[in-house]
């Protein structure tokens, strides 16, 4: 893969998080009372939303291409690093898993207690993107200062897992309670694509000096 379409691929990892922010803001312009304070995001693709069909639009599908793209371009940056490979192949799987939640939609209100099987899907589809991206956020706690020379990241990659693991208990003490779901949702979502948007950075700021060093 040449330097140039890697950079494309950073710069998709780099376009992911701001894309999130600005499509879901987007979409939850057309759904009429939505809280994004209290009401998951999931909840604007649901079945009878208005936003229905608008959301995955938006959101999910463009979302699974650029996740896909960046870690495309982390796999093939770092053919010698099997761990670096797997932070790549498990943000690929981030983007396929967001595909699938955007195909599959949960119930209206996303309900917990009697959900169709459509809605289990989605919700293995949205464990899926948790699990795979915050695996990818680990591994480079031990790969950040070996293949970028940056120790900082370390910190920075450990701190953010901690911070979505610590927001789990809050997100279920909020499904309960019906308040704050969508809050804590979005710090967690929100953190881990922060992550990535870091790491894209990092990764477009090394290619483009090396890339100066080479003329």
């Amino acid at each position: 893969m040449s330097e140039a379409v890697k950079r494309w691929c950073y710069f998709a990892g780099l376009l992911a998080p701001i894309w999130l922010v600005v499509g879901v803001t987007f979409t939850g312009m057309f759904y009429p009372d939505y809280s994004h304070y209290s009401q998951a995001m999931s909840e604007l693709g649901a079945r009878g939303a208005p936003t229905q069909l608008l959301s995955p639009l938006i959101n999910n599908y463009p979302l699974a291409v650029l996740f896909t793209l960046f870690g495309f371009g982390l796999m093939k940056t770092f053919p010698k690093s099997m761990l670096a490979r797997v932070s790549g192949a498990l943000v690929i799987v981030h983007g396929f898993g967001s595909m699938l939640a955007g195909f599959f939609s949960c119930d209206r209100g996303c309900d917990l207690v009697s959900p169709s099987i459509e809605q289990n899907l989605h919700n293995l589809a949205g464990f899926i993107m948790f699990l795979s991206l915050l695996l990818a956020n680990l591994l480079w706690v031990f790969l950040a200062k070996r293949q970028l020379g940056v120790k900082w990241f370390v910190w920075f990659s450990l701190a953010v897992s901690l911070f979505v693991i610590a927001l789990l208990p809050l997100m279920a003490s909020a499904v309960e309670s019906g308040e704050g779901f969508g809050l804590y949702q979005r710090l967690n979502y929100g953190a881990q694509a922060l992550w990535v948007f870091v790491l894209a950075g990092l990764m477009l700021r090394a290619s483009n000096f090396n890339q100066a060093k080479s003329r």
